[in-house]
């Protein structure tokens, strides 16, 4: 046993099942205490969402904290951003601009400002948007020389309000999640920026996650990935497409997923 970096998506990878989220913490906080290993969070959520999260569920204080899709970096509960990486999202990048020409999709509907960050612009959309229009966006935005991704992926509408998004349709149904990026920054070049800083090895490094947003952290990756088992289709899809001996798919849901694939990686003893 030895010191390995984990890097964990947080709504339906980590937290979902709380008991199992505590036993799985129990012995992430050993491990680091003996090995020193290392973890971090990755969300999709903002800084002012991963608080509102701490405050309701007993997460364990991470080492470095990935928001906003990858595009913001934080370390040791440091309020401040790593220059360093947003000065590497910053060329190529227009955010007034994008919201600008984004005005010509009216399906598109802006999330609320905590959501709207620097690095990146989020909608939703209670239909899926079509391929023709999510190309016509991302060409439109091209042609003006951005630098820039289009990341989809989806979740419930209910969960969305607990989000504080306040998306009020009077029934639960699934809403795709649009979020317009630096083409530098996804959630898999955050984790290789933070674990080259960390200087830990490739081999001992392991992804979770479980929807589309979570890609970036498993393809064309070398690090170590666990897909937990109640993993959204589009992230399921994607995975039967692209096999990977490095990628375990769980049969657990939530962290007794990730407990099992640390288990399947050698990272914990079964």
């Amino acid at each position: 046993m030895k010191q390995f970096l984990l890097v964990s998506d947080l709504d339906y990878t980590l937290v979902g099942d709380d008991q199992a989220m505590a036993r799985l913490n129990q012995q992430l906080e050993q491990h680091r205490e003996q090995y020193k290993t290392k973890i971090v969070y990755s969300t999709g959520r903002s800084l002012f969402l991963y608080k509102k999260l701490t405050d309701e569920k007993a997460l364990l204080e991470p080492d470095v904290l990935i928001c906003a899709v990858g595009t913001e970096i934080y370390y040791s509960s440091s309020n401040s951003l790593d220059s360093k990486w947003s000065d590497h999202l910053s060329e190529g990048w227009d955010r007034d601009l994008i919201v600008e020409i984004s005005k010509a999709f009216p399906e598109l509907k802006p999330q609320p400002e905590s959501e709207q960050r620097p690095f990146k612009v989020s909608y939703f959309n209670e239909k899926e948007i079509s391929g023709n229009c999510l190309s016509d966006l991302e060409s439109r935005l091209l042609e003006k020389g951005l630098d820039i991704q289009v990341i989809c992926s989806f979740g419930s509408s209910t969960h969305i309000n607990n989000l504080g998004n306040n998306y009020d349709n009077g029934k639960d149904v699934e809403i795709q999640v649009l979020d317009i990026l630096p083409r530098k920054a996804n959630k898999g070049m955050a984790m290789t920026f933070v674990r080259e800083n960390l200087e830990i090895d490739i081999e001992q490094t392991v992804a979770c996650g479980d929807s589309g947003n979570d890609i970036a952290l498993f393809a064309d990756k070398k690090e170590k990935g666990i897909i937990v088992g109640n993993a959204k289709q589009e992230l399921l899809k994607w995975h039967e497409a692209n096999p990977n001996p490095n990628r375990y798919l769980a049969k657990a849901q939530f962290a007794a997923g990730i407990e099992e694939g640390l288990q399947h990686f050698g990272f914990f003893e079964g």
